[in-house]
């Protein structure tokens, strides 16, 4: 058996994904995993978009972006207010995601994420903290 390490592979993600998306639908019967992805644009001008997913009565937010000059002007709050809009009629009724301490973890707070866990020094010198909301 030979090993490989790389800095991407972005076939063997996907693959990887598809692997343990099976797994995890064959284990618990719960077949109705979709990813999630919401964009906004103003012009040809991408101002922030959000990917996540949603399985099993659960959404989760991957990523939330918003460019430097679309900031603090509510985008985000729409890409949120899509997204759990979204994961709503897609039958959940949670959202989770995760975000560093110099993210936006206020943010989520202020949207109704109530912090489960917190992991320190991820990176080094900040924390990694986990929210919920029920929908």
């Amino acid at each position: 058996m030979e090993v490989r390490v790389g800095d991407g592979d972005r076939e063997l993600a996907d693959r990887l994904e598809m692997e343990i998306d099976s797994f995890n639908a064959a284990t618990t019967g719960l077949t109705d995993g979709r990813r999630l992805t919401v964009r906004a644009v103003q012009g040809e001008t991408l101002a922030g978009g959000l990917s996540g997913w949603t399985w099993g009565g659960c959404g989760y937010v991957e990523t939330l972006w918003v460019a430097d000059g679309f900031r603090r002007q509510g985008v985000g709050t729409t890409l949120m207010d899509a997204a759990e809009r979204e994961m709503a009629a897609r039958g959940c009724i949670q959202v989770v995601l995760a975000t560093h301490s110099f993210q936006a973890p206020e943010f989520y707070r202020q949207r109704g994420y109530t912090a489960i866990a917190e992991v320190a020094d991820y990176p080094v010198g900040y924390a990694e903290i986990h929210l919920v909301k029920r929908l």
